[in-house]
């Protein structure tokens, strides 16, 4: 289905932008009837999470895992004739690109599929109920208009300015990461989060020398002390080098030649790419939210309510119908819960009575690390159970190493570290952080009981599935 561009009657529902959140929360309403427009400024429908975010990161993981369990075959399970991986970036870049592209068509059937209409160009509010569309091909403006609008725009990384960092041009983004055709030799990750975390682990695992730049001690400072500390000094046994307490001066050099990054403590990198990993901001420039007084915060994200309506500022009429969902609104910067936001959002404006009160809930949202080792969590972590609940907070954890690892010589057993957080008397789960092979797997069930209220001894209640790494969660004493 190619993008309309020509003035359509008015629609019920009109959704600013086409990544996971505005997809789902647009078919969603028309799978009620009602007639839906979708709007997308870049070539691809998905968004982030599609096309330069979750899933290829994810076929990159499956890349680096594999070089990994290759190692382990020959040295570890006797395998023979098998060769040390050598990993082709460059052939298998088109493979991966072209996954992606049948992803995307995918998601063009779908919204035709279920009649919504798919407009190619950038999008701004002229109006409470009227968006102005920019044709991708150049074509002259036009105006369509929609009972409601929701703005699902999305973010993009965010790299500082030659200003702040002079050369900091000369690096790349996470998106620019699945733009190299050549696999680089030596990489500068400038971060600690978990993007940072994740492209580091890839390059190194596949064969890069690695350099991971951090502020402070450790990874994944937002994330549970227990998989920071586990963590960090893993990657370091791996060969990634972690410089701690740094912060980038200055970048010199030539994009696609060798680098020089100079460091605080004076020392100076020499690399191929660096990688500007320091986080991420909304896409709210150039859609006219200011001009209608819809509240943005100092991060530039869309200020919502608890059914993501948007927020506007002091003065101005607190309309009904605009929203905002995903990570334009700056919470939970996670595609599941753009699509979960989404479509709660379109069953409570268009569904049956029962939706008349739906809402996404941000407490409880289980998330994974892609880290060698993967990473599992969901709930409070230690520091805010106890802020929030005191001595009531209960701690069991257990470290061990997972079976798989009993054939593999020492140095190369990975760590698994499992901790749950309870509280109260009845001892009820608020928080489950693991790490170790499989916690990406492990996790999505007992986030589940998580939200179920579920109580330790519910968990041990549970009869094990024996040999599982899995099973420690329900024998923790």
């Amino acid at each position: 289905m190619a993008p309309l561009n020509k003035l359509q009657e008015r629609y019920d529902y009109i959704c600013i932008g086409g990544g996971s959140g505005g997809v789902a929360s647009s078919r969603r309403a028309a799978s009620y009837g009602k007639k839906v427009a979708l709007i997308e400024s870049s070539p691809h429908l998905g968004g982030t999470c599609v096309n330069v975010g979750c899933v290829p990161k994810k076929i990159m993981w499956h890349a680096a895992d594999l070089a990994d369990r290759l190692r382990h075959a020959s040295k570890g399970y006797h395998f023979e004739n098998v060769p040390p991986p050598q990993f082709n970036w460059a052939s298998f870049k088109p493979q991966r690109d072209a996954y992606i592209r049948r992803l995307n068509g995918i998601y063009e059937k779908n919204l035709e599929k279920e009649k919504v209409d798919y407009y190619g160009g950038t999008a701004r509010l002229v109006s409470p109920n009227e968006v102005q569309i920019t044709p991708s091909d150049g074509s002259e403006p036009y105006v369509i208009a929609g009972d409601y609008i929701t703005v699902a725009t999305g973010g993009r990384p965010t790299i500082p300015s030659d200003d702040q960092i002079p050369g900091a041009s000369l690096g790349i983004d996470s998106d620019g990461f699945f733009d190299l055709e050549d696999q680089p030799k030596r990489v500068a990750v400038v971060g600690a989060g978990y993007i940072a975390v994740e492209l580091a682990g890839v390059l190194h695992t596949l064969g890069s020398e690695t350099h991971v730049l951090i502020r402070r001690e450790h990874v994944l400072r937002t994330f549970d002390p227990i998989l920071q500390d586990t963590l960090t000094p893993w990657m370091e046994h791996t060969g990634i080098k972690i410089h701690k307490n740094t912060s980038v001066i200055k970048v010199e050099g030539q994009k696609g030649g060798e680098l020089t990054v100079h460091l605080n403590d004076g020392t100076q990198l020499k690399v191929d790419c660096v990688l500007w990993a320091i986080g991420r901001h909304a896409n709210t420039e150039g859609v006219g939210l200011e001009e209608l007084g819809i509240q943005l915060d100092k991060k530039g994200d869309v200020v919502v309510d608890e059914f993501q309506k948007a927020l506007f500022v002091e003065g101005k009429p607190q309309l009904q119908n605009i929203f905002a969902i995903g990570d334009v609104q700056g919470k939970a910067l996670l595609t599941p819960v753009a699509i979960a936001a989404g479509r709660r959002l379109s069953n409570r404006l268009f569904g049956p009575e029962k939706f008349k009160n739906d809402k996404l809930l941000y407490e409880d949202i289980p998330t994974v690390v892609f880290s060698h080792p993967t990473i599992g969590t969901v709930g409070l972590t230690e520091p805010e159970a106890r802020q929030k609940y005191g001595s009531a907070v209960k701690i069991y954890k257990s470290s061990f190493r997972s079976l798989y690892f009993s054939q593999i010589e020492e140095d190369h057993k990975e760590p698994t570290v499992y901790k749950l957080i309870v509280v109260g008397e009845e001892e009820r789960v608020v928080g489950v952080h693991i790490i170790g092979q499989g916690s990406d797997e492990v996790l999505q069930g007992f986030a589940v009981a998580v939200k179920l209220g579920a109580r330790k001894q519910d968990l041990d209640d549970t009869v094990a599935i024996h040999p599982t790494s899995a099973e420690e969660l329900v024998t923790l004493r």
